[in-house]
């Protein structure tokens, strides 16, 4: 990219994927750009070598894109499917309203990780910061190290399974029993993302719902 414009760049990993080319795309010198790699609607293998901007992969669907290096905030927003891998850290809201696939991000993730997720799986395998799963409806968000305050304020039916310190619960999010079937989901995750963990050494975190519905008693804590 010290030569080739980021429009050209998105356009050419855009048709390659809807072809399903069955080769990989390498990007180098990506400077930190925006938007990379987003909108993928195929089965195509891209790695950046580098650090990018805000909203990598965004929208991203049945691609596996790496990234060697850190990435901006909005990381695999709008995820339908696919793996998005970060080496590095993430920003802020990585997998903002993720619908599916996997975020694997090997470093930290800052504050929101994960608001409003729906269906997607994220796994961080450093600390996350805080107001992370924040109306989480759907999904895992698996953290290998330490959550920030107000983790899964106000979700609804997603599954956080944290193995550090919790700093602090959000409105209606509360530690919850970890049964068989929560071990299994998690080996899987922690599999998939080449994670050194056993699931055991995890805490569940769910919501209460007690604010699915408007309460009087509960309104301070919409």
């Amino acid at each position: 990219m010290a030569t080739t414009e980021l429009r050209e760049v998105n356009t050419t990993l855009q048709s390659a994927a809807k072809a399903q080319v069955n080769e990989p795309y390498v990007i180098v010198n990506p400077r930190g750009s925006h938007a990379m790699a987003c909108g993928l609607d195929g089965p195509l293998n891209v790695t950046v070598k580098g650090s990018t901007g805000y909203y990598t992969a965004g929208m991203n669907k049945e691609a596996s894109i790496t990234v060697e290096g850190s990435a901006g905030p909005g990381v695999a927003e709008n995820m339908m499917s696919g793996v998005v891998t970060i080496l590095g850290d993430a920003s802020q809201y990585a997998g903002a309203t993720g619908h599916g696939g996997l975020l694997n991000i090997k470093g930290n993730a800052s504050s929101r990780c994960g608001i409003s997720m729906k269906g997607i799986d994220i796994v961080v395998h450093g600390n996350i910061g805080h107001m992370s799963a924040f109306m989480a409806q759907r999904g895992n968000l698996v953290v290998l190290g330490d959550a920030g305050d107000a983790l899964g304020d106000s979700l609804y039916e997603a599954r956080l399974f944290v193995r550090g310190t919790v700093k602090s619960l959000g409105a209606d999010c509360v530690e919850k029993e970890m049964r068989a079937e929560h071990i299994e989901i998690l080996k899987e995750l922690l599999e998939r993302a080449g994670a050194d963990a056993k699931p055991e050494e995890f805490k569940r975190y769910g919501s209460a719902r007690t604010l699915y519905n408007f309460h009087i008693d509960n309104a301070a804590s919409y």
